[in-house]
């Protein structure tokens, strides 16, 4: 069996499968009893394709509008007025400019009715907002916003109702088969016995059926309620706003036309609008355009449509199209409709649906034809062949219903659908465990995990960080919270320097909050730094208003630095410099000694600074060193800032505290088969430092330098990757190559967290990406499939004991299944064949049938895990899904089940002295609940086995 599923159902990976993989398997299926169920939680390919046309229209659109705008910008000063009319509503709403003349600049690049409606500052004014203050929080001016240019949402299907759900139930083909079995029956029946009693056939499978059908529907729909839910928790997303002059996160939802949107590398730009003021911004436009080449946005090309992605730089956005009148939400709506890739567990269990299937289709057919056979030959020998009567009907059509409902049993429809209930029941109680669930996937594959490549900031540490020692103008001290020691000990020039350095080179900021209060806003990096700032008794706003702002070059994984070069009020032009201290210290030739006086930077000097930076490394803390150098006049904004000849002000160290309970969580992850790997930007010694106090690094493991790592060979590489515990001042690209390396070469199951928009490669690469909630930038938390919403290692480990409790409770509910279907099969065949009747009948089988597919799956795929789980080996790569273990357990309870019921079919009536007219009745109605209580106390067993952890090694 193993062969044919990995043949016709092994193509689907965990994540970005192919279409044909998807197609390959739906078209091997066949036999299907209700496909608007069994399909219901697939991918909808034909819906996708519709999205990828979109995508390709969008990519055609866009360039043309490109290039027009291109042409047009050479003749806008010739530009003549335009015929545009303010339509009277909106007039009335105190606009000036409509919904669809903004979507028309922002969407056709259109330069030339942006100048004519005034530019920027034009259109902010006919949107009646500010480019600094943003707009009103007046909840009347709000809505008539609202009402004018629409809310930002695409439009999405419509929930299902429960009496969708109960329809879908009733599409299943065999029972709506049985439906028409009843009906005859019942006419037949009354018209040969009478009311009531030629009814009780009929009714009976009609109740039956509807049971089943309201019972199945009920577990659907409150299945889809959890999805539900789960969507909606995936939608939070938030953006930095300037509303009513201040600074405020806000859902992306609520954005209205006229909001000042702040954006920094990593987010997805929330809707359509204009660049107000930034710097370096590039944009990557390919989830809308499919173009992997990003577009430089600026005050020539200030065009900025949702969906896209800040790849680089950072700026100010006015919004001026949202929700539907966009591209992109046009294009999600469509992608709503394509649904999720299908889980390769669902995959599986769909073929050993179908296997079954077809057993079971055969074996209704043969125990369908030799019950026939078996009434014709009874015929035969009473020479009454050709005299047919109701009675003889209605057995003919018990048998064609027992054929029947052998099918509704032996098809296991509710094996891929008992996947989908068990991750629904995962993911909903993984949220109250601070995972949310991005790809449904990741819960079956988080279980199979044997390597966990972990971030170190913000994951195995608090991610609140505070200077606590510095080293400027070459004398190192401790910061306490009292730093007007530290100021006296400087020259005053120093100071200024150090402040103009801190808040201007920096991606965070300060400001206001609604209660008057200093609020710091930035990375906990540039939180730490700007607090340090503020409390040599700098001023933020007003040192940025004292000097402007001429260039800034954002802090990246690549680079490990940022710069900002910086208009000096006397004249004159100053770069700034701040990122990983060897880096930025290699790139100083000068130094500020410690009467603050510029001097080249010895040997002497750069050892000790050198030191400095390994002390405070080997004390765990995260070092910056910070630079700067006059600028000659010639300096332009266009160009690159210089990378060599800085004078170092000095070096600062940051604590970032391990969180509690990460060397217990890394402990626990070692006995349970998983080894965890600390991948890191920081210093090497810093790395070792926090991977020692958290159990990661061991005697026999070996921490790299990413530089180092780049330059050995793959022969090298084979050899020293299984032994990597600690990889520091690692690049995206290093990140990348470990996973792709553990996963192809060495079949491991790669879980790797990150934050960054720069993780977004190795969070796509890896089996499971694990995003950070509260650090991680929007597009780090679209490449992974779960969010680790409190940033915390510890909720990595609940993942991966979710993971294997959804892989072992399905486990357990195929063993279930089988055995049912295997019993059920064997029962009425054999009887059939032997005896001439079925002591099962379709009544009964339809109540087993309840019980397996829905109540049994209720039961064994809910199961919460238990800290037994993590005492296993994961399964692997290439465990197989039925084990050798669970084929026993199928087998044995199958022989010994038959034995029972085979055993009270032959010896039942003379055990029990039953005789008389009903005694075949009574018979069937005790094998029937020797069969039922058979299943409860095998399901009992099942429970025992897995929760005592007495059950072996699942991947035997």
């Amino acid at each position: 069996m193993e062969n044919y599923l990995q043949e016709n159902f092994g193509g689907v990976k965990s994540k970005n499968s192919s279409e044909e993989a998807l197609r390959r398997w739906r078209d091997v299926c066949g036999f299907v009893k209700n496909p608007k169920r069994r399909f219901r939680f697939t991918a909808n390919l034909d819906k996708r394709g519709e999205a990828a046309a979109m995508r390709r229209t969008n990519q055609e659109k866009l360039r043309v509008a490109v290039l027009v705008s291109k042409a047009a910008f050479q003749f806008i000063q010739g530009a003549k007025p335009s015929d545009y009319k303010v339509p009277e509503e909106v007039k009335d709403a105190g606009f000036q400019i409509c919904g669809d003349e903004l979507g028309s600049i922002v969407e056709g690049h259109d330069v030339k009715k942006l100048k004519y409606h005034g530019k920027i500052d034009g259109i902010a004014e006919k949107l009646s907002t500010s480019a600094t203050e943003g707009i009103s929080n007046d909840a009347d001016l709000l809505d008539k916003r609202q009402q004018i240019y629409g809310i930002n949402k695409f439009t999405e299907s419509q929930a299902k109702s429960f009496w969708v759900f109960v329809w879908e139930a009733l599409q299943d083909m065999t029972l709506m088969i049985l439906g028409v079995c009843a009906l005859v029956s019942l006419i037949v029946g009354i018209a040969t016995e009478g009311w009531p009693k030629g009814a009780h056939d009929g009714l009976g499978i009609v109740a039956s059926i509807l049971l089943v059908v309201f019972v199945t529907a009920t577990s659907d729909y409150r299945q889809s309620l959890q999805f539900k839910d789960l969507d909606k928790e995936k939608k939070k997303i938030s953006i930095q706003v300037t509303r009513n002059g201040y600074r405020q996160k806000m859902s992306i939802y609520e954005l209205l036309p006229g909001d000042i949107v702040h954006l920094a590398i990593g987010d997805q730009v929330p809707a359509d609008g204009l660049f107000v003021s930034g710097f370096s911004l590039l944009i990557d436009e390919s989830s809308l355009t499919g173009e992997s080449e990003p577009v430089v946005v600026n005050t020539e090309n200030p065009f900025l449509l949702s969906g896209t992605k800040v790849q680089d730089g950072s700026c100010k956005m006015l919004v001026t199209t949202v929700g539907m009148r966009t591209q992109w939400g046009k294009l999600m709506a469509t992608l709503s409709e394509g649904g999720d890739d299908e889980t390769p567990l669902q995959v599986k269990l769909n073929g050993v649906a179908t296997i079954i299937g077809k057993i079971g289709l055969f074996f209704a057919i043969v125990t369908f034809a030799v019950l026939v056979q078996g009434l014709v030959s009874l015929k035969l020998q009473q020479e009454n062949f050709w005299n047919w009567n109701g009675d003889d009907a209605l057995e003919m059509l018990e048998y064609f219903a027992i054929a029947v409902t052998i099918v509704v049993v032996a098809v296991p429809e509710g094996l891929p659908l008992a996947v989908t209930l068990s991750l629904a029941f995962a993911m909903k109680k993984m949220m109250n465990d601070k995972a949310l669930v991005r790809n449904l996937a990741a819960c079956e594959t988080m279980g199979s995990a044997t390597t966990i490549c972990s971030d170190k900031t913000g994951t195995l540490t608090t991610n609140h960080m505070t200077v606590v020692k510095t080293c400027i103008c070459m004398k190192s001290k401790e910061v306490s919270n009292k730093t007007s020691s530290l100021c006296s000990e400087l020259p005053e020039s120093v100071v200024k320097l150090l402040q103009q350095s801190i808040f201007n080179n920096t991606g965070g900021e300060v400001v206001v909050n609604k209660q008057g209060k200093h609020e710091i806003l930035g990375t906990p990096t540039e939180t730490a730094i700007l607090e340090f700032g503020l409390s040599l008794g700098g001023d933020f706003q007003g040192e940025r208003q004292a000097c402007k702002l001429v260039k800034v070059e954002p802090f990246n994984s690549t680079k490990k630095r940022m710069g900002a070069v910086v208009e000096l009020p006397s004249g004159g032009l100053r770069a700034h410099c701040k990122g990983a201290s060897e880096i930025v210290l290699a790139a100083c030739d000068k130094v500020l000694n410690s009467n603050g006086e510029v001097v080249p930077l010895d040997e002497e000097s750069t050892n000790h600074l050198t030191n400095t930076i390994n002390q405070f490394a080997n004390e765990a803390l995260r070092t910056l060193c910070l630079a700067y150098m006059e600028l000659e006049n010639g300096f332009s904004a266009e160009d690159t800032i210089p990378v060599t000849g800085y004078t170092c002000i000095g070096v600062v160290g940051i604590k970032d505290p391990v969180r509690p309970g990460v060397k217990e969580s890394v402990a626990l992850c070692r006995s349970a088969g998983i080894t965890v790997r600390m991948v890191t930007g920081d210093n090497i010694n810093t790395a070792k430092a926090i991977a020692r106090e958290c159990g990661i690094l061991t005697d026999d493991g070996i921490a790299i330098e990413g530089p180092e790592f780049r330059e050995k060979s793959l022969e090298e590489l084979l050899e020293l990757i299984p032994k990597i515990q600690v990889m520091a001042r690692s690049s995206p690209l290093d990140k990348h190559t470990l996973v792709r390396h553990l996963r192809t070469t060495f079949g491991e199951v790669v879980a790797v967290t990150g934050d960054g928009t720069n993780d977004a490669p190795a969070l796509h690469e890896a089996d499971i990406g694990l995003a950070m909630g509260i650090a991680g930038t929007e597009v780090a938390k679209e490449s992974a499939d779960v969010i680790i919403l409190d940033d915390n290692f510890s909720t990595i480990v609940t993942v991966a004991k979710w993971g294997r409790s959804v892989y072992i409770n399905i486990q357990k509910f195929v063993q279930f299944q089988l055995t049912v279907n295997i019993v059920a099969l064997i029962v009425n065949f054999t009887s059939a064949c032997l005896t001439g009747t079925a002591p099962l009948t379709a009544v009964q089988l339809l109540w087993v049938n309840m019980i397996m597919d829905t109540l049994g799956a209720l039961a064994l795929a809910t199961e919460p895990p238990n800290d037994d789980l993590m005492k296993r080996a994961p399964v692997g790569r290439k465990g197989n899904f039925i084990s050798n273990v669970m084929w026993r357990n199928i087998l044995g309870q199958s022989l010994y089940q038959f034995m029972v019921i085979w055993f009270l079919q032959s010896k039942g009536k003379t055990i029990f002295s039953l005789d008389g007219p009903n005694s075949d009745l009574v018979l069937n109605t005790l094998i029937f609940n020797a069969f039922v209580f058979c299943q409860v106390l095998f399901l009992k067993r099942l429970n025992n086995l897995f929760t005592n952890n007495s059950y072996e090694s699942m991947s035997n």
